[in-house]
């Protein structure tokens, strides 16, 4: 399994919009600036995930995009599964697949699998947009640090 760049900006761009203002829409071009990606880009993403709910839009001149819900509220688990579908490293584990299959209950490796998805889904699903934000946050202020005498 690999995260598209498309789940890598995903996650970037929400972290931009809950860092410019978590409750007020917020342009699209605002978005792609403190991203460094194009206004098209971050629409292409956006259009998803105001489809899976995790943002909402708000049309005329101070419109833009915002969060749905809290910061806290929103898992990258939601976020990557509405970007990239199910976070899962190989195919034969998504929910279904045994009627596809016809070694899914042969496999050796299974076990295997279903665990690093499990790890997966675990991680993803502890980890929320205020938890990137604060982590943004404690990098900055760290980088930031001014020692001039």
């Amino acid at each position: 399994m690999k995260i598209s760049t498309k789940g890598q900006y995903g996650l970037e761009a929400l972290v931009a919009l809950a860092l410019i203002s978590p409750d007020e829409p917020v342009s699209l071009k605002s978005i792609a600036e403190l991203c460094n990606l194009s206004e098209s880009y971050i629409l292409q993403i956006f259009l998803v995930l105001r489809k899976a709910g995790i943002v909402s839009s708000v049309r005329g001149t101070k419109g833009g995009y915002a969060l749905s819900r809290e910061p806290s509220g929103i898992t990258v688990k939601q976020v990557l599964e509405a970007l990239e579908g199910p976070l899962a490293p190989v195919y034969c584990i998504v929910d279904g697949c045994e009627e596809t299959c016809s070694r899914y209950e042969i496999c050796a490796a299974r076990l295997l699998w279903e665990k690093v998805k499990k790890s997966i889904d675990d991680l993803t699903d502890s980890i929320t947009l205020a938890d990137l934000v604060k982590h943004y946050h404690a990098v900055n202020t760290r980088l930031n640090l001014d020692y001039s005498i």
